[in-house]
């Protein structure tokens, strides 16, 4: 290189990091919560794990407290950790803290169309109506028990074929739970062994591990220049563009065979309100829309649930004497001769006991999924501009020590009193608070209930390693929390 090109080099370098620093020095002089100070390009990479992020955004608390910033990339974002710092944001400032913040990759899908990643009116006008379709096709209602208790039955079915031969639980749940909101957004579960329906599992299966991987980590941080070279990525988004195309062709064969006056599932129900409003220039409610729309509901309804029955039952084989006690619950209240219902809960203290501290040690997504503030926000005595992204570290509400006992062991006590009555706790948020908490919690609260009292009252779970070398700690990777990979034996009882 000649001098004149090293010169400008040099310059070109100099120029980088006087942007980087101006930019840094005016986020401080709007009063932003403080945080270490981010580097050129990569922010504060240094000091994340991408294998961890959760762990060392807690470790950086430690020093700049419950409310902090930290770059990833050239991005701020702020950081809430603890009970009292999370619900003050999602509960107290609810609308100002009500903004999607960024998932680079779904951001690549949805575009600002689907529930999960939009913001503002779309937001809570698709929001208004999914809640609405997912209550008249039986969210909460009995209607919803039975098709979950359907789906549960073919679950059991395929335990019993399997003769107590030790299996890898994930696809098992994963393919049942999926069922259940297929039944909703397609108006039809799928065989087990459909090509089409594998072939689904398998690009929702691929897509979501790829962001809980290093390369899914970095791609989020910058992917405005690593999108464009080679890698991993490539094959992610080709496997959330075939599912864009899964989801346009079951639409649009909706469309063709739509009876408005008897809609059989999510999608016509949709297709009418497009109907409705077709003459309407700022409608909400068109083709892309849809599609995008399941797609986020269809995500949501599958891969938490499964997760956290796939988590809840390694958990079972590593305490016996817990799932012993839920079994004892379950045949002195239900017995062994009919199906459960959600109106056994009230009567199971234990069993629902069990099942809250699973979703509480588990925490699916201990990092929450990001905000970002609609308006210049005064916080704590902090000035967060417009637009800021926000993670709200739900991971620390559900472990925070002001609020539970033991926070870092499974213990059902957590949520029963003296006298053995289901107590609740104010901390207790794993689907989230505030106006972007999860709209189907009360679905997932009902799957999650049916499914480990169905399975439990008619087998025995059995390990195939000793108790002892049982790991259940959280595996962290990027963004999500997981169970380590385990064998189960389903045995009937």
């Amino acid at each position: 290189m000649d001098l004149l090109g090293e010169a400008a080099l040099m310059l070109a370098t100099f120029l980088f990091f006087w942007m980087v620093l101006s930019r840094w020095q005016q986020m401080r002089q709007k009063k932003m919560p403080p945080g270490p100070m981010p580097l050129p390009f990569i922010g504060n990479l240094l000091q994340l794990s991408p294998e961890n992020i959760y762990r060392s955004l807690m470790k950086l608390s430690e020093k700049y407290g419950p409310v902090f910033t930290i770059y990833l990339g050239s991005r701020p974002i702020v950081v809430l950790r603890g009970y009292e710092a999370v619900k003050e944001a999602l509960v107290d400032q609810a609308e100002a803290f009500s903004g999607r913040g960024k998932l680079a990759m779904f951001d690549w899908l949805f575009q600002g169309y689907g529930l999960p990643f939009c913001t503002g009116p779309r937001a809570r006008e698709l929001r208004r109506f999914s809640i609405m379709t997912l209550r008249n096709f039986g969210m909460g209602k009995r209607s919803m028990e039975e098709r979950i208790l359907e789906e549960i039955n073919f679950l059991l079915d395929t335990f019993r074929s399997i003769q107590s031969a030790p299996i890898e639980p994930t696809y098992f749940l994963y393919r049942s739970v999926s069922n259940v909101i297929s039944s909703i957004t397609f108006g039809h579960r799928f065989d087990y062994k459909d090509p089409e329906f594998t072939s689904l599992q398998n690009m929702m299966l691929e897509s979501i591990r790829f962001t809980a991987t290093r390369w899914g980590q970095i791609y989020d941080m910058f992917s405005g220049v690593v999108h464009h070279l080679p890698g991993p990525h490539h094959k992610a988004l080709q496997k959330l563009s075939e599912m864009e195309d899964f989801f346009m062709k079951k639409a649009k064969a909706n469309q063709e065979t739509l009876d408005p006056n008897a809609p059989r599932d999510f999608m016509d129900c949709f297709i009418v309100k497009m109907q409705k409003e077709s003459e309407e220039p700022n409608s909400h409610f068109f083709l892309k829309s849809l599609v995008i729309n399941t797609i986020g509901i269809f995500f949501a309804g599958t891969e938490t649930i499964s997760s956290t029955l796939r988590y809840g039952f390694l958990i079972l084989l590593k305490y016996p004497e817990v799932a012993g006690k839920m079994q004892k619950e379950i045949d002195l209240v239900i017995g062994r001769n009919r199906s459960p219902t959600m109106k056994d809960c009230s009567q199971m203290p234990y069993t629902e006991a069990v099942i809250c501290e699973i979703l509480r040690y588990t925490s699916q997504l201990p990092i929450g999924v990001s905000r970002h503030v609609m308006w210049d926000t005064q916080f704590r005595g902090y000035t967060i501009p417009k637009g800021t992204e926000v993670f709200p570290l739900l991971g620390s509400v559900l472990k925070d020590p002001n609020h539970f006992e033991r926070p870092e062991a499974f213990d059902p006590q957590h949520f029963l009193d003296e006298n053995g009555k289901l107590k609740m706790n104010d901390a207790f948020m794993p689907f989230s608070v505030g106006k972007r908490a999860c709209l189907g919690q009360e679905l997932a609260r009902m799957e999650v209930f049916l499914f480990f009292t169905s399975i439990l009252q008619n087998f025995c779970c059995e390990s195939v390693v000793p108790r002892e070398e049982i790991d259940i700690t959280p595996k962290l990777i990027g963004f999500v929390s997981v169970a380590h990979s385990y064998e189960i034996r389903f045995i009937p009882r």
